[in-house]
């Protein structure tokens, strides 16, 4: 597999590698060019990993920040492009307090459209990975995220639009990323609790229960990636701010998971090639160039 070209759309520095690392570090692997856009800095990030609470890191996040994701894009040797975008930050209390002047999220779509189809005729991926209209979960940035780039697959192509940021480039499918399954953490949880072991899944599993949602439901296309596992987890080491070591991410030993549920999972939400469902590469029914 050669000469194809993969785009993954996020919001923050560490969105990539907790949804879909696998995939990507796979497909560039296998010789395609994968490319992660992040559309913001993570400025307004607290911080979630207790051994990254020390002087020096607060003040200096967009730095700090920028430093993790170089890191983290070398693990899983892909290309990657900052939008440019503040962080508006996950907003707290009851009621909301408004968000951030000037933040990603309260950009005009419109705009962050044009420069999002500027990356996109400049690389002019076959495929596209964004989030669902959820944003995953409904973050304000994760939520602009999904407005702007179903907007972009649209006028990508469109050679009226925006004509000065590039030739027109039509994408051939867009995939929306799903990487908090369900079923997935049952089975790290069953597992953990068969060995007689504390499993950190069962505050999600609590969520879900309560939320009744099922987004296996959702999923078109499984991409066997147990190989990259480990240049998954190096990817989010990588994020030292925000991954704690000791969280759920690492509950389960990476040989089980490999065992148990050894792919990653995607929703195909547009296509302009003819596919067959369900899948297990996201390049499928696209030519080989």
């Amino acid at each position: 597999m050669s000469g194809l070209r993969l785009l993954a759309i996020h919001a923050h520095p560490d969105d990539e590698a907790s949804k879909g690392a696998a995939t990507l570090a796979r497909y560039a692997a296998e010789g395609n060019r994968v490319m992660v856009l992040t559309c913001t800095g993570g400025e307004r990030g607290d911080i979630l990993n207790p051994a990254m609470e020390k002087p020096g890191i607060k003040e200096n996040m967009t730095a700090v920040r920028r430093e993790e994701m170089a890191e983290a894009v070398r693990a899983l040797g892909v290309e990657h492009v900052w939008l440019g975008y503040e962080d508006s930050g996950l907003p707290q209390g009851d009621p909301l307090p408004p968000l951030p002047e000037g933040c990603f999220a309260l950009e005009d779509v419109r705009d962050v459209t044009r420069e999002m189809v500027a990356v996109i005729r400049d690389f002019r991926p076959h495929v596209i990975i964004t989030y669902d209209e959820n944003g995953g979960y409904p973050h304000p940035d994760h939520l602009q995220v999904h407005a702007a780039s179903m907007h972009a697959w649209e006028k990508a192509g469109d050679a009226g639009f925006a004509p000065d940021r590039g030739e027109p480039w039509s994408p051939l499918k867009l995939y929306y990323t799903h990487g908090f399954i369900r079923q997935r953490m049952e089975l790290f949880h069953n597992e953990l609790v068969r060995e007689g072991r504390p499993s950190p899944y069962a505050p999600m599993l609590e969520r879900w229960e309560r939320n009744r949602a099922d987004i296996m439901a959702r999923v078109t296309t499984q991409v066997e990636c147990a190989e990259y596992f480990d240049n998954r987890d190096d990817s989010l080491r990588a994020h030292a701010t925000q991954i704690d070591p000791a969280g759920a991410f690492f509950g389960t030993p990476v040989d089980v998971q490999r065992k148990l549920w050894p792919t990653e999972e995607f929703e195909l939400a547009k296509t302009r090639v003819t596919t067959s469902l369900p899948e297990d590469d996201l390049f499928a029914g696209i030519d080989r160039e």
